[in-house]
């Protein structure tokens, strides 16, 4: 039998889970399937779970000889003898695997890329969700554009895009319903009272905006024509009365946060939850050198929202921690408060408001120093004024 076994974490170590499939070599058929959230764990611990999980369900199928596929070639290396196994968390787990291998006449380990290892993926991405607590219809692609850590272009329709595009219609359409339902307000009159209104701004340009290269977790500063966009957005919001400025940790959103708030005298609060996506290994790296040096890791992540780069963190965990954000910010109530933060958790933000699907993160493109405004009203109703408004750079 072949057993197809994957695993992973969002975060390295965060929520993980893992998935395994147990084939009939003869026509692929799908014999049986196993999955699993495991709480916060390692990457390699959570598919060292796969493993062991495909290996009990061959041996309860009655299977002799199995051939494990697997997208780690950590574990397959390690299972075949030809890298020690270094890090002693990992020691038990590979004990335990080789002891369920030896109840079979042979176990071969075979390494594959990861486009060939979908069904192990799809339901090892599957039980990250759970354990992430993240519930949530299926997302289109978000895929790479040309400024830092925009979402661009879905890719171009395949042989078999009618019954996705329909796929993801349903999907869309559940969620919208969904929005609905939770307590979004329709109505075309004008709204009574005094909303909360959240002016969400981009940080201004840093040398990774410019020379467009992935720039999540990197504390880079300004450029000069970075801190002027920030002086540009100060002066366009003159004698506008701030309940607060409401920041990311990173300098980049500091230090145009406190050219903001110095002009208006606005108290400045550190949200952590409100920090760039973390890009993993491709941190600094440019598009190109990530297409040319991670091509299979990195069309993965463009074709799910639940997928991490290496040693990242995927949208869809980003999108948890935002919604956290914006609860927070609710508690002003009313008054206008200044939102400086980066790409991903401000086109989440516009997302949610717009009640939109995932189209809209790579259609939407946010410049430096740009501005969108979202009204909020204690009831839930919610109205976007304007998105990347530069008028003032």
């Amino acid at each position: 039998m072949i057993v197809e076994a994957d695993g992973g974490s969002r975060g390295n170590p965060g929520p993980a889970g893992y998935g395994a499939v147990v084939l009939d070599p003869a026509d692929s058929q799908v014999l049986a399937e196993r999955s699993e959230s495991i709480g916060t764990a390692t990457n390699n611990v959570a598919e060292y779970g796969g493993l062991i999980a495909g290996l009990r369900a061959a041996a309860e199928l009655g299977a002799t000889h199995v051939e494990v596929r697997m997208d780690s070639k950590l574990v397959v290396e390690q299972m075949s003898g030809r890298w020690q196994i270094k890090n002693a968390g990992l020691r038990p787990l590979a004990a335990q695997a080789a002891d369920l291998a030896r109840r079979f006449t042979a176990v071969s380990y075979s390494w594959i890329p990861r486009e060939r290892n979908t069904r192990a993926d799809a339901l090892a991405n599957r039980a990250m969700d759970s354990a992430a607590g993240i519930v949530r219809p299926e997302r289109a692609s978000p895929q790479e554009n040309d400024a830092e850590g925009d979402l661009p272009r879905p890719p171009l329709a395949g042989p078999d895009s009618a019954g996705r595009i329909a796929a993801r219609k349903v999907a869309a359409d559940a969620a919208l319903l969904a929005r609905g339902a939770a307590g979004a307000i329709r109505s075309w009159e004008p709204r009574g009272g005094t909303p909360l209104r959240l002016l969400l701004v981009r940080h201004g340009e840093t040398t990774r905006t410019a020379e467009r290269r992935y720039s999540g977790r990197g504390d880079v500063p300004l450029t000069e024509r970075g801190l002027a966009q920030a002086r540009a957005v100060a002066a366009r919001l003159a004698g506008v009365p701030l309940a607060a400025v409401v920041t990311s940790p990173l300098e980049r959103c500091v230090r145009t946060a406190e050219v903001i708030a110095l002009a208006e005298r606005a108290p400045i609060v550190v949200d952590e939850d409100l920090v760039e996506c973390d890009f993993g290994e491709w941190e600094g790296l440019t598009f190109r050198d990530v297409r040319e040096r991670y091509p299979t890791e990195l069309e993965t992540w463009l074709g799910s929202t639940a997928v991490a780069p290496p040693g990242g963190e995927s949208l869809d965990a980003v999108a948890v921690r935002v919604d956290r954000a914006v609860e927070r910010l609710r508690a002003h109530g009313s008054g206008v408060v200044v939102v400086v933060s980066h790409v991903s958790p401000l086109k989440l933000i516009l997302r949610e408001a717009l009640a939109a699907g995932d189209a809209f993160l790579y259609r939407c493109h946010l410049d430096p120093a740009g501005m969108s405004t979202v009204d909020m009203w204690p009831d839930g109703a919610v109205s976007v004024r304007s998105v990347n408004d530069t008028s003032h750079v």
